[in-house]
């Protein structure tokens, strides 16, 4: 097993990966912006170094600086976490050159996942389900125009290479299109520094599962069950629960099936998430694959007993699963909500000195955050603090433990999002288990505006 490794990361994922290494023996690198100086995940790594200004690109987006330290600390893999280069196609290619492991699949595999075009294409060749659309950039408007008249409305106008909802917006007629096209495209522009642009028709009150897998440089590769991540603000998801409460096992089975599929085909190795559209009736429809650990992993870990971080460093040490599919089991029901510095609102990110803070204990409760009571949320960097995961024989001790937990949950000094996600694990709705897309807009923010 590696002896030393370089955390590209920050904030809890950073300490969780900390954790796990420490559990195996293998020391930590963490980097640092000039705004984390005092966070808790440098003061817990072995090492830590300045990597820059508070700025992403003057510090956590520094390539040659990261790979520096990397080399001058003697770390021999990279973990790049979630977010920020995580998902760089460039940077695994660099630390690869530069003699270092990447936790991670290879640079090609993330750059092909990574242009949503691209990753369609390959599905359909691999013979996983894809929603009606174009697999082809979309130059002008005019060729978006003849596309959505071939397509039919209404359509979702997407960013090849986005992420986030960022350069995604639903048009219901060629009017609305074409007053779309120019804005997203430049968006996408200065987002991801790509303004392709596609088309894929719309599907109504979607579901949002996820089937996450591993894989080793051998070829096999296992389904650790599916995630519902349906519940979003601003396309970004704010709690997930595992299994999905919608969808039957006769399904359930067909979308692990097709996950495997996907993986094989395009001979992934490592932790990787197949994102899935479900309709009303449970047809479901390839999304997009996230090449990294997703933020929601904690879910799996609670239902399946494993923990990811490991998998994933014994994978890129060059170590077979050492398990199969059927040995893969699954226990009781596990709900992850994402607390964030924000008015919950309008979801404006809050910043600000945290004055007092406290987490919830107890039974089925797990934490995973790096602030204290004294840390400062900083503009700089994502507005998400923390992540509070209950786990219960069944969803519904879950869902009265994440209930509780929130209710115990104390941030003073900024805003937070607790309120709403209070009212979310409330809501009939979402006892029912039966959450869509459009949750949050339909129930949360449509029952704020009558009130």
């Amino acid at each position: 097993m590696f002896s030393k490794i370089i955390i590209a990361n920050r904030g809890e994922i950073a300490l969780r990966i900390i954790r796990t290494c420490k559990d195996l023996g293998i020391q930590t690198v963490a980097i640092y912006s000039e705004a984390d100086a005092e966070s808790l995940f440098v003061r817990q790594a072995d090492e830590a170094y300045c990597v820059g200004k508070p700025p992403v690109n003057q510090s956590y987006l520094n390539i040659e600086e990261i790979i520096r330290i990397a080399k001058e600390s003697g770390a021999e893999a990279v973990h790049p976490g979630y977010g920020l280069l995580s998902e760089n196609a460039g940077f695994a290619r660099k630390c690869v050159e530069a003699g270092l492991v990447f936790i991670g699949p290879s640079s090609d595999i993330i750059a092909s996942m990574g242009s949503k075009i691209e990753a369609r294409k390959m599905m359909k060749e691999a013979g996983v389900p894809v929603v009606e659309g174009i697999d082809t950039a979309l130059d002008n408007e005019e060729q978006a125009r003849e596309a959505g008249r071939k397509i039919g409305y209404p359509l979702m106008l997407k960013a090849s290479a986005g992420g986030g909802g960022i350069g995604m917006q639903l048009v219901n007629s060629e009017e609305e299109l074409v007053k779309a096209f120019e804005g997203n495209k430049k968006r996408a522009e200065s987002f991801f520094g790509d303004g392709t642009m596609f088309l894929e028709k719309y599907i109504a009150e979607p579901h949002h599962i996820e089937v996450q897998i591993l894989a080793d440089t051998y070829g096999n590769v296992i389904p650790l069950w599916e995630r519902e991540c349906s519940i979003q603000r601003r396309n970004q998801k704010v709690v997930e629960e595992a299994p999905s409460p919608f969808i039957s096992e006769e399904t359930r089975q067909k979308m692990l099936d097709a996950a495997v599929q996907a993986a094989k085909h395009i001979g992934y190795s490592n932790a990787g998430t197949i994102e899935f559209l479900v309709d009303r009736e449970q047809n479901f429809y390839f999304l997009e694959m996230n090449t990294r650990l997703q933020v929601e992993h904690p879910v799996t870990e609670e239902i399946t007993g494993l923990d990811l971080v490991e998998q994933q460093l014994k994978v890129a040490y060059g170590e077979r699963l050492s398990l199969t599919r059927e040995e893969v089991g699954r226990k009781g029901h596990a709900i992850e909500v994402r607390i964030y510095a924000e008015d919950p609102k309008t979801f404006f990110p809050s910043p600000g000195k945290i004055t007092e803070f406290q987490l919830p204990q107890g039974e089925g409760v797990r934490n995973e955050c790096s602030i204290e009571a004294g840390s400062q949320v900083t503009p700089f960097y994502d507005p998400m603090i923390g992540k509070l995961i209950t786990w219960g024989e069944t969803r519904s001790e879950a869902c009265a433990r994440m209930k509780a937990a929130l209710e115990n949950y104390k941030v003073e000094g900024i805003k937070t999002n607790i309120p709403m996600l209070i009212e979310t694990v409330s809501h009939e709705q979402f006892l029912a288990g039966y959450t869509t897309t459009d949750f949050v807009n339909k129930y949360y923010l449509a029952e704020k505006a009558t009130k």
